[in-house]
């Protein structure tokens, strides 16, 4: 039987001993997502509920929620977090906002509650400031898509797993596995310099706008890019943007495209 660590040997809950943990960069990435009318969303991104903007409203309490993550789950160690990024990625065609955040530290356990934390909080706030118009909206598919660091090593979850059929996500349900199946392991895929690159890159980016305090929204607007394009590329939905794209949104930022995207 496996020992839950935040239990005594009494079976009483406990905040778990990291002082004999070494300090390492631990990274977390969670994901979840408000399932909505079409037309509420074309509210929220069009700038018409009344509450105020609901995506910068949504971004900032997610990342205020992260940091916030040990005053809210008894169990967890307060911690100084060096990075918290909170993206929200709509989808008009069927009213789906993603919602997805990255936090980083440098510590002795890790910040997958504080990614979760930050999604979670981040999806209640949209309900709150459109609940008016809409009080049907569903938050659904919350959850750890990936972690780095840690004596337990990098997880990263399986794409079907993580985020279910199409037909389930569009109605805000979950598919899980049938109850008493084994649970299969399969080994992850080695990464390839190309896909090592890309990655590196994309990190790059997402460190570069967070410590530059420069929001999605704002340089995409200014370089006359898509949005949604820019979000897939860093929900990693694409694997690399346009040049001419990266251009862009290096010509509007005032750097290179190397510092931009160094990698």
């Amino acid at each position: 039987m496996v020992k839950l660590s935040h239990l005594d040997d009494q079976g009483r809950a406990h905040m778990v001993d990291v002082g004999e943990k070494h300090v390492t960069e631990r990274i977390a990435v969670a994901k979840g997502a408000v399932v909505m009318k079409p037309e509420t969303l074309k509210l929220i991104t069009g700038g018409g509920i009344k509450k105020g903007d609901v995506l910068a409203a949504a971004r900032l309490a997610g990342i205020m929620a992260a940091k916030r993550t040990a005053d809210l789950i008894p169990l967890c160690h307060p911690l100084s977090l060096n990075a918290i990024t909170v993206d929200l990625e709509p989808d008009a065609d069927t009213g789906r906002l993603e919602i997805s955040a990255r936090v980083k530290v440098n510590g002795r356990t890790g910040v997958e509650m504080e990614a979760l934390t930050a999604v979670s909080v981040a999806a209640l706030t949209v309900y709150d400031m459109a609940k008016a118009v809409d009080r049907g909206m569903i938050l659904t598919d919350i959850r750890l898509v990936e972690k780095s660091g840690g004596r337990s090593g990098d997880y990263k979850a399986q794409d079907a797993a993580a985020s279910g059929s199409a037909d389930l996500r569009s109605r805000g349900m979950r598919s899980t596995p049938h109850e008493g199946a084994p649970a299969v392991r399969k080994r992850r895929p080695r990464l390839s310099p190309r896909v090592k690159s890309q990655i590196a890159k994309r990190e790059a980016f997402r460190e570069y706008l967070y410590n530059n305090k420069i929001q999605v929204s704002a340089i995409s607007k200014k370089a006359g890019v898509k949005l949604g394009e820019v979000y897939c590329y860093l929900n990693g939905q694409t694997p690399a943007l346009r040049d001419e794209v990266a251009a862009r949104l290096a010509k509007a930022a005032g750097v290179a495209v190397d510092d931009l995207f160094k990698g």
